[in-house]
C-alpha cells in the first residue's frame, strides 16, 4: 500500500498554458448570404488531437477542429468554415505509457474543448450568423473506440 501511495505521489498532471495556436474564419458567400429568409444550412464538424513532446515531463496538445456550413441547396457553396487549432502545454510526469497515452489522448482535450467550443461560437457570430451551438464530447468514449479500432487492425494484419 505504501509503495503504491509513493507511485500516485510521483504523479503529476497540470496545465501550464493554454493557447490559440492557429485559427481561421472564412465567408465566401457575404453579403450575399445575408439576404436570405431561411438559414438553415448542413453543418459538419471534425476534429482531431495530436501530441508533441518538448520535454520529458513538458508536452503540447492540439485539438483541431474545423467547422464547414454549406448550403442544403448545393453543397459545393460554403457559407462559412472555421479551422482552430486549441492548443495547451501540459506538465505530465509519473505515469506509464498506457496512462500517458489516456491523459493525452481524452483528459487533456477535455480541458481543451471548452475553449475551442467559445472560440467558435464568438467567432461565428462575430460573422454575423446566428448563435452556433456545439454539443459536448465525449473524449473518453472517442480514445475507447480509437483504442478499439487500433486492436482490431492489428488483428486483422495478423490474419
Amino acid at each position: 500500500m505504501a509503495e503504491q501511495d509513493n507511485q500516485n505521489a510521483e504523479k503529476r498532471l497540470s496545465v501550464v498554458k493554454i493557447y490559440v495556436k492557429d485559427f481561421s474564419f472564412e465567408s465566401p458567400m457575404t453579403p450575399d448570404v445575408f439576404n436570405r429568409q431561411e438559414w438553415s444550412p448542413n453543418t459538419n464538424l471534425n476534429l482531431r488531437s495530436a501530441h508533441t513532446s518538448v520535454s520529458d515531463t513538458l508536452h503540447e496538445v492540439v485539438l483541431t477542429i474545423t467547422v464547414d456550413a454549406k448550403e442544403k441547396e448545393d453543397d459545393k457553396k460554403t457559407i462559412f468554415l472555421v479551422e482552430l487549432q486549441q492548443a495547451g502545454l501540459f506538465e505530465i510526469n509519473g505515469y506509464n505509457k498506457e496512462e500517458m497515452n489516456a491523459v493525452v489522448g481524452s483528459f487533456c482535450p477535455n480541458v481543451l474543448f471548452p475553449y475551442a467550443r467559445e472560440s467558435i461560437a464568438s467567432t461565428i457570430q462575430k460573422g454575423g450568423f446566428p448563435e452556433f451551438v456545439m454539443q459536448p464530447i465525449n473524449f473518453d468514449a472517442l480514445y475507447q473506440q480509437s483504442l478499439q479500432q487500433q486492436a482490431e487492425g492489428a488483428a486483422a494484419e495478423t490474419h
